[in-house]
């Protein structure tokens, strides 16, 4: 067992401790603080892969602005015991059942992944480059650029559409005399 395979088992080991740790968690700021370091693994994972951009934008985006999006939003609620709603058993039993369909389905997805994958050899040591930010540069300012620029001008326009919707009467009087 190579450095690689340690470090990919370690990971995986971690991940899925830090998402039990996120359902099972009773205080809903550990649940995201959870999410959040699960993501970061995650992030390695994409690292192992040779998918360095994946793994900063996943921090960037997911660890970095939803999370904190996530966290403002649970301290504005002001969750506490006297409004969290009454358990029901049939909720509880619906989750239970959804749950292990789910689980019938990733195992039977993985059963059809590995038999047909019987007598072909892959190679997971070669390194790519499929995953580098070189690449993908390349390709979006050369075959979509087009699209690329429409996306910006779009992105442009609902930002000045949101500072415009955001002032307040008064500060508009100001800017139209």
């Amino acid at each position: 067992m190579d450095i690689q395979q340690i470090i990919f088992w370690t990971l995986s080991i971690l991940t899925l401790g830090l998402a039990i740790g996120v359902i099972m968690s009773r205080n809903p700021i550990n649940s995201v603080l959870f999410l959040i370091l699960t993501f970061f693994c995650i992030s390695a994972h994409y690292v192992l892969m040779n998918a360095q951009f994946l793994a900063i934008v996943n921090i960037i985006v997911y660890a970095g602005a939803i999370m904190v999006l996530f966290l403002f939003v649970i301290m504005l609620m002001n969750l506490n015991s006297d409004t969290e709603p009454q358990k029901n058993f049939l909720v509880q039993f619906a989750g239970v059942i959804s749950g292990g369909v789910l689980l019938l389905v990733l195992v039977a997805a993985l059963k059809t992944t590995l038999t047909g994958l019987e007598g072909k050899n892959i190679d997971l040591t070669q390194s790519t480059d499929i995953g580098l930010i070189k690449n993908l540069g390349k390709v979006l300012f050369t075959d979509y650029v087009f699209p690329f620029e429409i996306a910006s001008v779009l992105f442009l326009s609902a930002m000045v559409g949101a500072v415009v919707l955001g002032k307040r009467d008064k500060d508009l009087k100001v800017i139209n005399q």
